[in-house]
């Protein structure tokens, strides 16, 4: 009477796999986040295909709005450089800032959310403090005064944003664990000898994912604007491009020629929606509890 049951249980897997795969496509929001995203991420990758040369180049008359030159499609900048080959090239700084800057946060933030909510006691406690301490300091400030203390590149910029912005996550994480470590799950795997580690990793993490794949959709879109910021105030690297820095160069103009900034201020917007999109689309599909 047991092999029905085990086949019944071996063919539930498959139909929810299923389910989830429906999930994603039948769910238009995550489908045109991640188009989007798509889209960015391949112009990245194959900037110098699409635009060869240096963006930095002056290679027009200065500041041509965009169809008045079939050559530049875009337009040219005061200094006569192209303002699409800026765009495409630009994406790999903003976007590399973003993931790097992310994933430092991440994990920092989930390293110390774990072991506070899943230790308690004084261990939540001194961590708490650190949290706090962190917290007190607005993120921008702090990103600032650390850039300003470094020199302007873009791993400084990335590093200085994944530290201002993990004790978030951490709180986040730290509820989630807290949350789930008087689950029957964990006491079924304490009953079975597992160590601190192998809970904290395989048991109480896969359950606790869904929440930090959105928080980590959304500290990419924050580290991508907190760039443009940054680059705005020309604390940015000055052998780089980015939206930012567009934006930035075209706010003299921003009167005459608005398109300067309006152009990688609408790239921003789109990065900063598709990720979005795409984060509360994994949370709904990855969700171990929406499974009926």
């Amino acid at each position: 009477m047991t092999v029905p049951a085990q086949v019944d249980q071996g063919s539930r897997a498959p139909a929810r796999r299923g389910r989830k795969l429906r999930a994603f496509t039948h769910n238009p929001a995550f489908v045109a986040g991640s188009v989007i995203l798509a889209l960015f991420v391949l112009m990245a990758v194959f900037a110098d295909v699409l635009c060869p040369g240096d963006p930095f180049d002056m290679v027009g008359q200065p500041v041509l709005w965009p169809g008045q030159d079939p050559e530049f499609p875009l337009g040219t900048d005061s200094l006569g450089r192209d303002v699409l080959a800026g765009l495409v090239h630009g994406s790999r700084v903003s976007l590399l800032v973003g993931v790097v800057a992310a994933a430092i946060g991440l994990a920092i933030g989930t390293v110390v959310g774990a072991l506070a909510g899943f230790f308690g006691g004084w261990v939540d406690t001194w961590l708490l403090r650190v949290v706090e301490l962190f917290q007190t300091t607005p993120t921008f400030l702090l990103v600032v005064v650390i850039v300003a203390i470094g020199d302007p590149t873009v791993q400084t910029i990335a590093v200085a944003i994944g530290v201002a912005s993990w004790p978030t996550v951490a709180r986040l994480v730290r509820a989630q664990f807290r949350s789930l470590r008087e689950a029957d799950f964990v006491m079924a795997a304490r009953s079975l000898g597992y160590g601190n580690i192998r809970i904290i990793v395989q048991e109480i993490m896969p359950n606790a994912l869904p929440p930090i794949i959105v928080a980590a959709s959304v500290m990419i879109a924050n580290a991508i604007l907190t760039e443009a910021g940054l680059s705005f105030l020309n604390m940015r690297d000055p052998n780089l491009i980015s939206w930012g820095g567009m934006i930035g160069s075209g706010r003299d103009l921003l009167r005459t020629a608005w398109f300067l900034t309006a152009l990688p201020g609408v790239a921003i917007a789109l990065a900063v929606l598709s990720l979005n999109l795409v984060g509360d689309g994994l949370n709904e599909i990855l969700n171990p509890r929406s499974d009926p």
